[in-house]
């Protein structure tokens, strides 16, 4: 078995393997959101969605140009673009309060995103390039690891900083210190020594790099299968704090932190996942895990009131799902590195981020699902998704040779 991550790349892994604790951690602060605005504002499930919509929008929009960006420059000019968004995006929360207005907090939120946008477009094929193609989709998953526990942190913020005293203020502090806080981090990105990873062959243009990726039935199918999980992660976690404050009937913080419980599971599966890694393919795992996600999104929305029991197969969702987006990223995009064209893979990168765009879309699906019928009702979204997830990784386990 070769080696999973080899000494020249230890350095430059550890430094990008950073910042995908720093995306998780906007990223769950944001679903903490949707029930701040909804006290604040006394606003229906679908317009606090529309805050996963700009989100998880911004990320669609993003993706493509960042990954002609890190074609034409480097893979630091990335990351160095991304945190300028990102920091730009959380310090204008502050403006926002000022003004008190929801568009301009959705303006924010939009930069913000763009930012972790480029961070993921750039992170990503950088991990899987840091050694052998073998052990590429397990190099992802534990830099992928440290991204819960970047949610971690956000839902402790947003617990003690937003949730404990719930006001636009208690918002916008603790985004635009946060914005202070990336504003270092850029600076020590810009001064560390990394390999640049620019592109030095010569590259075709974006209708024939389309074309060729488009033929690829792994890649093609694994964008698709990211697009609704993303979609299911998202809804699941936006309407967790609704789903344990009207089973138990507890309030925002007290609910948080059963969030918090379901972050930490999602973490610390995620290394379970990794390390079963090294005897059980990637593809069986995320069979396993797409039928055990949906089953656990299935009792929620057919369990209203039994209080506990369905708590537990709502934390239990995040337990089984955690393996999904490293894993359909590693297959797809390991399927075009070791295809005849593998400088396909910065853009191919860029469409299984801008599939991220499930988020804005099937979150707000799932927010008029609620509203028409009821929250538990909803989640028959994510079980659906779970579904598409589980036919993909059949689908890869049957073509393993393609991309191991």
């Amino acid at each position: 078995m070769k080696q999973t991550l080899e000494k020249q790349y230890i350095l430059p892994f550890i430094l990008v393997t950073s910042l995908f604790l720093l995306w998780g951690l906007a990223n769950n602060m944001t679903d903490t959101l949707l029930a701040a605005f909804k006290r604040i504002m006394d606003m229906s499930d679908t317009q606090t969605s529309l805050i996963q919509f700009a989100f998880y929008g911004s990320y669609f929009c993003f993706a493509l140009p960042a990954a002609l960006f890190i074609r034409k420059k480097s893979f630091k000019a990335g990351i160095i673009l991304g945190l300028l968004l990102y920091s730009a995006g959380a310090i204008l929360f502050y403006p926002a309060a000022k003004v008190a207005s929801y568009a301009f907090y959705l303006v924010a939120i939009y930069i913000m995103a763009g930012g972790c946008s480029v961070l993921e477009t750039t992170a990503n094929p950088y991990i899987l390039s840091m050694g052998s193609q073998e052990t590429a989709t397990r190099r992802l998953n534990i830099a992928q690891s440290f991204n819960p526990i970047g949610s971690i942190l956000g839902i402790l913020m947003s617990k003690y900083f937003i949730l404990d005293n719930i006001s636009l203020y208690s918002v916008s502090a603790t985004y635009a210190t946060l914005g202070c806080v990336l504003i270092g981090i850029l600076v020590i990105m810009l001064c560390a020594k990394m390999p640049l990873g620019k592109d030095t062959d010569k590259q075709d243009g974006l209708n024939v790099t389309f074309k060729r990726l488009f033929s690829n039935s792994l890649y093609r199918n694994g964008v698709v299968a990211q697009f609704f999980y993303v979609g299911a992660q998202i809804g699941v976690w936006s309407f967790t704090i609704r789903i344990v404050m009207q089973e138990l009937g507890v309030l925002e913080s007290e609910a948080s932190t059963i969030y918090l419980i379901t972050i930490i599971g999602f973490c610390l599966s995620r290394f379970v996942y990794t390390w079963l890694m090294k005897w059980v393919s990637p593809a069986k795992l995320l069979v396993a895990g797409g039928a055990l996600s949906a089953l656990m999104a299935l009792i929620v929305a057919v369990s209203s009131g039994t209080g506990w029991f369905l708590i537990t197969a709502l934390v239990l969702i995040s337990v089984f799902m955690s393996l999904m987006f490293p894993t359909i990223y590693g297959i797809a995009l390991s399927s075009i590195a070791k295809s005849n064209h593998p400088e396909d893979s910065k853009i191919g990168a860029s469409g299984l981020i801008m599939a991220i765009l499930g988020g804005a879309i099937l979150t707000p699906l799932q927010g008029m699902v609620s509203d028409v019928a009821s929250v538990y009702i909803s989640y028959l979204v994510p079980v659906v998704c779970f579904a598409v997830v589980m036919l993909y990784a059949i689908s890869a386990n049957k073509k393993r040779n393609q991309y191991e």
